[in-house]
């Protein structure tokens, strides 16, 4: 009797203790964070806007430690100081995109990581824009690199993206290539884990 009551707590105590484990390994395969930062335009587009503020909701699942899945929501806003026009315009940037994630296996309580993905944005242009810039679907390839910070049931982080935009048709830059050039943002991130 005395000998099966120590068998069965044995046997408890081994579930519990696999249980913990499994539980702990779980915590942070999926996260939710949100992002604020800066970003602007780079070339020929880029000289005829200003850096502005950038802001954004991401879900990221994370199936291993060294590859991991995001998927969000991201607007920005710049300003416009084009020559051609009395009083600039501004773009109001809402869109989604998603991200594959790589990292070093060995390191998961701070996380380097980098990134590539698909993206689409509207671009709202708002103000007088004489036809110079109109409001239109823009594709992207964000390239992502960063840094996160885990500990229990929170994620911070650092991270800048550099996206290159497969069309600029929303803006009628007078460079010969359409404006060439991307999209750049650095932001902070602060979230929880599942």
């Amino acid at each position: 009797m005395l000998r099966r009551s120590i068998q069965g707590g044995a046997v408890l105590i081994g579930v519990l203790c696999a249980g913990t484990a499994l539980a702990q390994k779980k915590q942070g395969d999926v996260n939710v964070f949100l992002r604020g930062g800066v970003g602007d335009y780079t070339g020929d587009l880029g000289d005829l806007s200003s850096t502005g503020p950038l802001w954004g909701l991401t879900l990221n699942l994370q199936p291993t430690t060294f590859l991991g899945f995001e998927v969000g929501y991201e607007g920005s806003q710049n300003q416009v100081s084009d020559s051609r026009l009395l009083d600039g315009p501004s773009l109001v940037r809402n869109g989604g995109s998603a991200l594959v994630k790589v990292s070093p296996p060995f390191l998961t309580t701070v996380r380097p990581f980098a990134g590539v993905g698909l993206g689409m944005s509207y671009v709202d242009v708002r103000g007088a824009s004489a036809g110079l810039y109109d409001s239109d679907l823009m594709e992207e390839v964000p390239l992502a690199v960063g840094l996160e910070f885990n500990s229990g049931g929170l994620t911070a982080g650092v991270r800048g993206t550099y996206r290159v935009l497969i069309d600029q048709d929303f803006a009628d830059i007078t460079a010969p290539d359409n404006g060439g050039g991307g999209l750049m943002d650095a932001s902070l991130t602060l979230g929880a884990r599942f």
